[in-house]
């Protein structure tokens, strides 16, 4: 596998936050409690107090979860090494369809690579990957992108019941047999078979989003141990309970603190991810299957001890919002900004991999972690890669191209293909020389005349003759120009299907699995030893061979 990188700051689109966090952490230091540097992670062990009593409730719950998707005896050893004091290394995404797109497989890999790091420099690290079974949203969980053969195959399942039920209690029902049937018939190389059995084996009708995403990675990274967490499962809503209990409890001063924060986001030029307003919360409610969120009306429109939180139709008084969280957890569900916080104390997590608005949005969740955990992990861009395939590779060689040509857009794109491929101005030549020749045969025909008259027929023949054969030749060579511009095109198609599919990075919007089955197992150790710390803060771009 042949590999170059890119400096985060020359991809497209990348939040501005998010570059300043990795190029001048100084500058944005308030807003994080850690560099990110592999060195930091070495250190949180040593200041790291996680309780024996909740590694001990939670151990069990993480066993269960894997053992009901399928995980093997690699993760069954990690689990056994998390018990035993082992730290955690930690990303996560939400469950999408046939795992979403390939950006959730490199998080999977950066929690996997980095463990091992760890552990080989003595601190004992295991990956864990938190399913986002809990997120309400469907559209952004329910279909994927599928590239084959230089064109788009979106797969998608339709929407079905009300909206607000956490999509990994989502059955996927009947349409998903013939999804997965279509879209393992597309996969080609050497392990298109496994990837269409894996396929085959986590996606039916009677799986959930959850379940068959689980089943889908616990297959995948069967050999290297990923420890799968489904926060839906009760009993972890019940070790939470602190959690949530606290961030009720504290309701006023969080929401003081995060609209501060939000402001200083603001004041440095920075736009804060997630919108918090005087009557947020951290939290959802979970009622009758939905998922809805919980907001604070205070006692006579002023802040108070007496208001009433409140989540639909239903709400409570402090006191009767606090039982709750005591008495049903489970019915509580956190927020984007609670969410890592409850991670964080289900888990000693020393390392924690994120996308690049996720590590944008935790500059808020800061001061949750501190207020509430009083720790916060070490923050890591998850590793990010865009994939060439053979034919791309050639492509971008033919046309002396690079992948930031493709960002640019199609019209300097197509401009730079064809300043390469056509001649330049070839069809404008043959204008000008078809009316230098109409001249030259004026010129001739005049002074052929004067001296024989009788040769005018002549010179007309002669005439129509090339003008016919200069009009053929320019025909001719149209159409091998119209060719080379269809073919050009198709190039460009090609080319942006693959490295910029409907103009958002590959690994945003292409599903890994057509890649896994033209790599193989051995595509993908590759994979999980370029996204170790040597490589934190570039982009990748990998090619098959």
């Amino acid at each position: 596998m042949g590999c170059v990188s890119l400096p985060f700051r020359r991809l497209p689109h990348q939040p501005k936050l998010f570059l300043r966090f990795l190029d001048d952490f100084p500058s944005v230091s308030n807003f994080y409690a850690h560099p990110p540097t592999f060195e930091n992670v070495t250190e949180s062990p040593q200041s790291l107090d996680f309780p024996a009593e909740r590694r001990a409730r939670v151990t069990p719950v993480l066993r269960d979860i894997n053992a009901s998707l399928g995980s093997g005896d690699a993760t069954r050893r990690n689990l056994d090494r998390l018990e035993n004091g082992a730290v955690a290394v930690v990303s996560g995404q939400q469950v999408g369809l046939f795992g979403g797109p390939a950006y959730a497989f490199y998080k999977a890999l950066s929690a996997i690579r980095f463990a091992e790091e760890l552990s080989e420099a003595g601190i004992p690290a295991v990956p864990v990957f938190w399913m986002a079974t809990e997120d309400h949203d469907l559209d952004e969980v329910r279909h994927v992108s599928w590239f084959h053969g230089g064109k788009l195959t979106r797969f998608e399942l339709p929407i079905e019941g009300p909206s607000g039920r956490p999509v990994g209690q989502r059955k996927l029902g009947p349409e998903i047999s013939n999804l997965t049937k279509s879209a393992s018939e597309l996969l080609i190389g050497p392990g298109s078979q496994t990837v269409a059995n894996f396929l085959l084996e986590s996606y039916t009708p009677e799986e959930t989003y959850g379940s068959a995403f689980g089943k889908l990675f616990a297959r995948v990274f069967a050999e290297y141990g990923l420890i799968l967490l489904d926060p839906l499962d009760a009993r972890l809503h019940q070790v939470a309970a602190p959690v949530y209990r606290k961030a009720l409890a504290d309701r006023d001063e969080l929401s003081a603190k995060l609209l501060q924060r939000g402001k200083d986001l603001e004041a440095a030029g920075f736009d804060p991810q997630v919108k918090v307003t005087p009557e947020s919360t951290l939290l959802f409610h979970m009622k009758d299957g939905l998922r809805q969120p919980i907001a604070y009306i205070p006692e006579n429109g002023a802040a108070s001890k007496g208001g009433q939180f409140k989540s639909g139709e239903v709400s409570w008084a402090r006191e009767e919002i606090s039982r709750l969280a005591e008495a049903a957890p489970e019915t509580l569900s956190p927020n984007a900004l609670l969410r890592p916080v409850v991670q964080d104390f289900l888990l000693p997590t020393v390392a924690f991999f994120a996308g690049s608005a996720e590590i944008s949005y935790l500059a808020q969740s800061e001061v949750v972690y501190r207020h509430i955990l009083g720790r916060m992990p070490v923050l890591l861009p998850r590793a990010d890669f865009t994939v060439l395939d053979a034919k791309a590779d050639k492509l971008l060689q033919k046309y002396q191209l690079c992948i930031e040509n493709i960002w640019a857009g199609p019209q300097g794109l197509r401009k730079q293909m064809e300043s390469v491929s056509l001649p330049k101005q070839l069809a404008e030549d043959f204008d000008k020389k078809k009316a230098l020749i109409e001249n030259t045969l004026t010129e001739l025909t005049a002074d052929i005349q004067k001296l024989d008259p009788t040769l005018a027929g002549a010179v007309a023949t002669t005439r129509e003759k090339m003008t016919f054969q200069l009009d053929k030749l320019r025909e001719k060579t149209g159409r091998a120009l119209d060719e080379r511009a269809g073919l050009i095109a198709e190039h460009v198609e090609f080319l942006e299907n693959l490295l910029y599919p409907n103009k958002v990075l590959q690994s945003r919007e292409l599903s890994f699995l057509p890649f896994l089955a033209q790599w193989g197992n051995e595509g993908l150790k590759e994979l999980k030893d370029l996204a170790g710390s040597a490589n934190l803060k570039e982009h990748r771009i990998a090619r098959i061979s």
